[in-house]
């Protein structure tokens, strides 16, 4: 009789990283850097009032855009990544709000954790559960992923913008950012 063997889809890798990384701390002086991508303009617009926000709180705001992700520009694309990540010392990524877009958020995500970065990535809450899987299975099960509510593409701008007011606070608990309100009171 033959032997087969079964493999558990529900294992953890022995090398996971069950810590979220480092806190953001101050952001005071900070080079804050979010990945968008050409996809969500409600992650455009969030991304972009969230920037002004961590400016009002001393830190320095760049972004940087995935494109294509194959062939020569998935290697240009991949050499642009890992210098923005030299150019940071904060990560924020997303959106996950899809399946493959989920997938990219949680693997850039990944990829600014082990660099080092204080890192959170943002997922809808339809994909909260599959970002937190991705992490796993990526060996970074602590990620720190904030979460907004879905759907939120299909909105227009004035009912998302209250929407990123609203989770500010949030993503800065998530972060572990101290913001100057606080650094004053301590």
């Amino acid at each position: 009789m033959a032997r087969g063997f079964v493999l558990d889809p529900t294992a953890r890798r022995a090398d996971d990283i069950t810590t979220p990384g480092p806190d953001a701390g101050s952001l005071a002086g900070k080079r804050v850097g979010f990945r968008v991508d050409r996809m969500w303009r409600a992650w455009d617009w969030i991304s972009e009032l969230w920037a002004e926000k961590l400016r009002d709180e001393g830190a320095k705001v760049t972004f940087w855009r995935s494109a294509g992700r194959t062939g020569d520009e998935g290697e240009r694309c991949d050499r642009e990544f890992k210098a923005f990540l030299e150019s940071i010392d904060i990560a924020i990524v997303g959106l996950a709000n899809c399946g493959s877009c989920t997938g990219w958020t949680v693997r850039d995500a990944i990829a600014a954790a082990n660099h080092g970065l204080p890192t959170t990535a943002i997922a809808t809450r339809n994909f909260e559960v599959f970002a937190h899987e991705m992490a796993a299975r990526g060996g970074r099960s602590g990620l720190r992923v904030h979460v907004l509510p879905y759907p939120l593409n299909e909105q227009c701008k004035g009912d998302v913008l209250p929407i990123g007011e609203a989770h500010f606070e949030g993503l800065l608990r998530t972060m572990g950012a101290m913001p100057r309100a606080h650094e004053k009171a301590a």
